[in-house]
């Protein structure tokens, strides 16, 4: 087992001892050398003790011994080693034998450790499981745009294909109550990193690139208002000199409804949402995943913008939620 997840220092109150700590199991953990720093005792006294601890039956090995993998200098070379570790029970046990002030200090000093960190876990167990039941009602909201759209809308077979594939995609926030119970739950980050601000005026000649390629027609990307500008500035406002948003999905995402929604051109306004919006993530190397695919598939695409279109105002932050967690496919 890695040992580097949760590691605290200890040092006694008159510096002559300085411990890494090792955290896990709501108990802490000692090598045998620590112990015999803790306790000012050669390591064959402490390996004693904990032989006649066992023997004795007072403590059992299995519950109060783990290793650890961790780094540890030989020589002038860096070795990763499983080393045995001990437990707080263990620890408190050899601290009796040894007759140590020393070990009750420490002990005093792991009880408010793990308390402490007890505290924190149960408040960022609580945040984790508060967002989870939040994207649980953001799918069930998704659902019933998606049973609205079908209801009103008369779909091709692709279409409805896309629709079904982004509740599936999505779907796996059913199984987060289930993950958090049994330990299993993960939350990763959104993509900050490597961001390029793109100009009004690389989007514009891009949509002339199109209209020009396809040959769609002089209404096509032919901009109503100011509107089109305004969302492009608007992905990138600040407050307080910090992004409202600030990552490559919430960007995109908010892009993509921006664009459907405003209705700033004549002509192929969804049509142009879409295709500014695998633009927008193909400059930023971000359109495929690390298998090579396409973070959203292209049917997926055509029916969320869609169900972006079909979408009461008071919808919006469902919409842009399902959007960035259809791009950061990690995020549950």
């Amino acid at each position: 087992m890695n040992s580097q997840d949760q590691i605290t220092i200890y040092q006694s109150t008159d510096g002559s001892v300085r411990l890494e700590v090792t955290l896990d199991q709501d108990t802490v953990w000692l090598t045998q050398r620590q112990l015999s720093s803790l306790f000012d005792k050669d390591v064959r006294t402490i390996n004693e003790h904990i032989h006649n601890v066992l023997a004795e039956q007072e403590l059992a090995a299995g519950a109060t011994i783990r290793k650890f993998r961790i780094v540890q200098q030989e020589g002038e070379r860096k070795v990763n080693r499983e080393i045995e570790h001990y437990n707080l029970d263990m620890i408190i046990s050899v601290g009796y034998r040894v007759n140590s002030k020393k070990g009750t200090q420490f002990r005093i000093w792991a009880s408010n450790i793990l308390k402490r960190y007890l505290v924190q876990g149960y408040a960022l167990n609580e945040q984790k499981l508060h967002t989870q039941q939040q994207k649980l009602v953001d799918l069930k909201q998704a659902i019933a745009l998606s049973s609205r759209l079908f209801q009103q809308k008369d779909l091709t077979a692709s279409e409805s294909q896309g629709i079904l594939s982004i509740l599936e995609q999505y779907s796996h926030a059913l199984t987060v109550l289930d993950d958090y119970d049994h330990q299993r739950l993960q939350v990763t980050g959104i993509q900050q990193a490597g961001q390029r601000r793109i100009s009004y005026d690389e989007a514009i000649q891009q949509i002339r690139l199109w209209r020009e390629q396809e040959k769609l027609g002089g209404l096509f990307g032919n901009e109503k208002d100011d509107s089109f500008k305004s969302s492009l500035e608007t992905i990138y406002q600040t407050f307080g000199g910090t992004e409202l948003y600030p990552s490559i999905e919430e960007k995109s995402a908010n892009l993509l409804y921006f664009i459907v929604k405003n209705h700033s051109f004549s002509d192929g306004n969804k049509r142009i949402a879409a295709a500014l919006f695998v633009w927008f993530l193909a400059r930023h190397d971000y359109l495929l995943n690390a298998d090579g695919e396409k973070r959203i598939a292209d049917n997926a695409l055509v029916a969320f913008t869609l169900l972006i279109a079909e979408s009461k105002p008071e919808e919006k932050d469902t919409m842009v939620k399902v959007i960035i967690n259809l791009i950061n496919g990690n995020n549950p």
